[in-house]
């Protein structure tokens, strides 16, 4: 069933797409959305990614080290290339080239997303959809995330364009990649087992904080049923 990982990794590039598009319209209830994908995110990490890893394995220290390099892996990615780049915004239209850096780490970081949805489907089919669970509710962030900041940094809304169509592209591409590559059940736990480190940065310090900023009861339901339905869903599928 691994040609599935294609036609879902299209429905990736719709989420990346509505979610840049609404950044370009919209920008009350975006944080709202977030805190449902935060919640989604971390529950797949946690309850399918990482026990599918394990189980590949064989080995749990292993697994939790690999979990820990994926980590700090997107860790340092986003440090270096300025992925979410605080500073205010006229100080951040200084130097507006962060803007194509951070929008490239994005889209590398879609690639690998649909790497994973591709490469998630040679295992089997319940965790190749929930790998395309977490993947096509965070792609719906990256997409307000690659509008915002592009737009933050040089306020062109066609460059942001631009790059909002490259990022929601890349997760296709990633997937068609991982159809064909041929590897080891080993192998494959223990690339689960970094994509689990990057889905639990992704939502546990990215999605949840941006979520959260502010006190509200509508968010913290949002992201418990995230991940309440999440966890329902991995135990059902195994």
């Amino acid at each position: 069933m691994e040609w599935l990982a294609v036609p879902l990794a299209a429905v990736t590039v719709v989420s990346t797409l509505a979610g840049g598009l609404i950044a370009l319209r919209l920008h009350r209830e975006l944080v709202t959305l977030i805190a449902l994908t935060g919640g989604i995110v971390v529950a797949v990490a946690l309850f399918d990614v990482l026990p599918e890893a394990i189980n590949s394995v064989d080995d749990s220290e292993r697994v939790t080290g690999l979990v820990g390099v994926g980590f700090l892996a997107f860790f340092l990615a986003e440090r270096l290339v300025v992925l979410h780049h605080r500073d205010e915004a006229e100080q951040a239209r200084a130097h507006a080239q962060v803007g194509a850096l951070g929008a490239a780490g994005l889209s590398l970081h879609s690639f690998i997303d649909g790497l994973g949805i591709g490469l998630a489907f040679h295992l089997g089919t319940s965790t190749g959809l929930l790998v395309f669970l977490a993947v096509v509710t965070h792609d719906f962030a990256d997409g307000m995330n690659t509008v915002n900041f592009v737009l933050s940094q040089s306020g062109e809304r066609r460059q942001a364009v631009r790059w909002l169509t490259a990022d929601s592209l890349a997760p296709l591409l990633g997937a068609i990649v991982g159809v064909f590559i041929t590897v080891s059940n080993h192998t494959l736990g223990q690339l689960l087992a970094v994509y689990a480190g990057f889905f639990l940065y992704i939502g546990a310090t990215d999605l949840l904080p941006q979520a959260h900023e502010h006190p509200s009861a509508k968010r913290v339901a949002l992201t418990a049923l995230g991940f309440v339905v999440t966890f329902l869903v991995a135990r059902a599928a195994t």
